[in-house]
């Protein structure tokens, strides 16, 4: 019926649209921004305080990049609004 491998209960199932991968997966990403919640914030009381969401990136300069968007002002942002979260510059050890 299928002409995809089985492997185990599932088949074996082909990347659903190739085109959406930008960037290959094998490339080493060392450089991270660690998402996390500050303990003040009442999602904390769901999801935990040391719930925290890494994001990795091949260069320093992609990485920071994105931080810096990341800890930025959202736009839709009300005045007076205070971030409740936290991020991080990280790096794997090697």
């Amino acid at each position: 019926m299928f002409d995809r491998e089985r492997v185990g209960y599932y088949s074996a199932m082909d990347i659903c649209h190739p085109h959406n991968l930008a960037q290959p997966l094998d490339v080493p990403k060392p450089y991270g921004v660690r998402v996390s919640i500050r303990s003040t914030d009442t999602f904390a009381r769901l999801i935990g305080n040391a719930w925290e969401r890494h994001h990795w990136f091949a260069t320093r300069e992609e990485r920071d990049t994105v931080l810096a968007d990341m800890a930025s002002e959202h736009v839709y942002s009300r005045s007076g609004d205070r971030p409740t979260l936290k991020f991080e510059a990280v790096e794997q050890k090697s």
